[in-house]
């Protein structure tokens, strides 16, 4: 059966090899002057070794012309099936791991009992030694027909190509060198047989990245084109650089092998992925494209191996390029955000429409910030969910998906919410309400006015939008945030300060980073509840305490300036924040104590979810005589409930005229008669 042209070169300079072999056999057999000695090569007899050398791989009987006639043969063929457009494996490692014609002969010997078992008993031979399998270094060099010394031995140095390239393992380094074994990679010899199958080192960050349309690519394809070496991809949110990379590669006509540094493991484990991960892209010959950078910034070394790889490289990242990660600079690409345009195209083409209704679906999804191949995997899983339901795709359905695109490393920070709440849950002022409705809107429309209408190139600030929300406990501060995250079909993130906030030096500063760097990566709404506790007023310096809770605050403006997401800052105490944070925000939202009208309304609101009422409610009343905020309210409601619940019986004035009383108690506040009036008897006993 003939083989196919490039497994045909392969076994063709093996049985180049073979003559050698055969060539050494005779010349060990004309120097030895034992040759009765019936332990020579120990279970390797005489008869054993003319029977292998009488079959070729697949048993025939094999001419013997010499070596060279045989080499020169097989190239001439190897020649012409390359003209035919034919792809030979062993020529393309040659050409990616730039070999000489010895390199070549050395990983022949290395792959030989890899790809002919003979070759394993032969060798054993040659050593003298039944136990030794696989050739030697000085073995290697006979049979490459190459001195011991010199450039010969030279060639199994640590920088030279073959084992630079992790072609060849020099093996067994307490033997003398000349006696230490060599073994080809299991990888490399899997490869030269036709098999494209990433090694189980790189398997698991091989990463797929959709290619797109975007202007961004068609930009990044015309660097590529003129610029070889490294390229390095700067874009802000670290989760675009690779569609980028792959999408200009695939307009170049050039094979991209990607990887998703973010399932990559600990120090050791990356420094053996960039290694194994250079060599994948080299014997495929293809573009590494890696990121993002920020996954792996604390550990350089892997950084610096693939940032010095001897391969034409595409790295990506939100975080600067740092001078010491590689002795040559990269030639440096700052992408920006796809348009509002191109982010609704990549969803009509991910969702199989250009109609009205994928036009609709598509609009759902304009206010997140995902990657061609997360909006692909979303688009997906939302046809199936409409299709699980027999129904066609709805906003929800694309809303519901693109958020589970979301990455988990911010839940462990913050306490996420799945807002419920809707504009009609909301007691307050119309003005109030109306800013809150554009805060919405601002979010909707960033990337038309920013981008495509240019408002966002004349300032040096991030992308980000940032509100501060005041007024006393319990005015809505938090619930008007789970609303604007429910209007916009996003998770509300609530900061817990305690994962925050640190007594040692510069560890709340490290802390408040990770949130800012996890929030980045997720489509979400981040809400700083009490945020005078982070966002304080710098005070005169008196001790070093003071100093460094200066540098806190002034880290914290600097960094809420560069970030890219939705930000809510709540206090109660609006004259507590730094006057610095006042400027930076977008606006300030206050919440003012409800009136009597407002106070009405929220009875009425939190009365009336399906409880069972009485006939005595007076929510006019309620309204008229207690100065209550919505969240003390909405406590007593609760308290009355459990009361009648407990009493079997509805909700009344006099549960709920208790459950006031226990929000009384909770304030400080005493139940005088003359806002209880008529059922002040009910809370005039001590126990109520």
């Amino acid at each position: 059966m003939t083989l196919e042209p490039s497994l045909a070169h392969l076994f063709g300079r093996l049985r180049v090899l073979e003559l050698r072999v055969r060539a050494a056999v005779d010349a060990r057999r004309g120097a030895d002057e034992r040759p009765e000695d019936r332990f020579r090569g120990l279970y390797v007899t005489e008869e054993d070794v003319d029977a292998l050398l009488a079959q070729d791989a697949r048993g025939a009987g094999l001419p013997a012309p010499r070596a060279e006639l045989l080499l020169a043969q097989g190239e001439a063929r190897a020649d012409a099936a390359e003209k035919e457009g034919g792809d030979l494996r062993l020529r393309r490692l040659e050409r990616s791991f730039s070999l000489s014609e010895l390199d070549v002969e050395l990983l022949v010997v290395a792959l030989a009992p890899d790809l002919d078992p003979r070759f394993e008993r032969l060798f054993g031979y040659l050593h003298d030694d039944v136990t030794r399998r696989r050739a030697s270094v000085g073995l290697a060099l006979e049979l490459g027909s190459a001195a011991p010394g010199g450039e010969g031995r030279g060639r199994f140095a640590a920088g030279r190509p073959l084992v630079a390239g992790g072609l060849l393992l020099v093996e067994e380094p307490d033997r003398p060198f000349l006696t230490r074994s060599l073994r080809a990679p299991d990888r490399v010899v899997a490869h030269l047989l036709g098999d494209d199958e990433a090694d189980d080192v790189v398997a698991g960050a091989v990463a797929s990245y959709a290619e797109a349309e975007l202007r961004e690519a068609r930009r990044l394809a015309g660097v590529l084109r003129r610029a070889a070496g490294l390229v390095y991809v700067q874009e802000r949110t670290g989760a675009l650089g690779g569609s980028l990379a792959v999408s200009a590669l695939g307009r170049t006509k050039t094979a991209a092998f990607a990887l998703d540094l973010r399932r990559s493991g600990g120090a050791h484990e990356l420094e053996e992925l960039a290694r194994a991960a250079v060599r994948e892209a080299r014997l495929r010959d293809a573009r590494l494209v890696a990121g993002p950078l920020d996954a792996i910034v604390g550990t350089p070394s892997a950084i610096g191996l693939l940032a010095e790889a001897p391969c034409d490289t595409v790295l990506f990242g939100a975080c600067s390029w740092d001078p010491g990660w590689s002795r040559e600079p990269p030639i440096r690409f700052a992408a920006a955000d796809p348009t509002s345009k191109e982010q609704q195209e990549l969803w009509r083409a991910a969702l199989n429409g250009s109609g009205p209704l994928a036009h609709d679906l598509a609009g759902a999804a304009a206010q997140f910030r995902l990657a061609p191949e997360q909006v692909s995997r979303a688009a997906a899983a939302a046809l199936r969910l409409a299709a699980a339901h027999g129904a066609a795709p709805a906003a929800g359905d694309v809303q519901a998906a693109a958020r589970a695109e979301n990455a988990v490393g911010l839940e462990k920070l913050a306490r996420r919410i799945a807002p419920e709440a809707g504009w009609e849950d909301l007691v307050l002022p119309e003005d109030v309400v109306a800013q809150l409705a554009e805060i919405a809107a601002r979010v909707q429309h960033r990337r038309r006015v920013l981008d495509e209408w240019g408002m966002g190139r004349s300032s040096s600030r991030g992308r980000g939008i940032t509100y501060l929300f005041a007024g006393d406990s319990g005015t809505g501060k938090t619930l008007a945030a789970e609303v604007i995250a429910a209007e916009l079909a996003l998770d509300l993130y609530v900061i817990d300060l305690s994962t925050v906030v640190d007594k040692y030096v510069g560890e709340t500063e490290k802390n408040l980073d990770r949130v800012f760097r996890e929030a980045e990566g997720v489509n979400g709404v981040l809400l700083f509840d009490e945020a005078d506790a982070l966002f304080g007023k710098r005070s005169e310096v008196k001790d070093a305490r003071d100093r460094w809770a200066n540098v806190e605050v002034a880290y914290l403006l600097q960094r809420m300036e560069l970030f890219d997401g939705l930000a809510i800052l709540s206090t109660n105490l609006r004259s507590n924040v730094d006057e610095a944070f006042t400027r930076r925000l977008d606006a300030v939202v206050g919440f003012p104590v409800p009136d009597e009208a407002q106070r009405r309304a929220l009875w009425e609101k939190h009365l009336r979810r399906g409880a069972p009422l009485g006939p005595d409610l007076d929510a006019e009343f309620l309204g008229r005589s207690f100065r209550l905020s919505g969240g003390y309210i909405r406590n007593a409601a609760l308290t009355a409930a459990y009361l009648a619940a407990d009493e079997r019986a509805p909700v009344g004035m006099s549960q709920v005229v208790r459950g006031i009383e226990r929000e009384y108690r909770k304030l400080g506040r005493l139940c005088s008669e003359s806002e209880f009036g008529p059922y002040h008897a009910l809370v005039a006993a001590p126990d109520g």
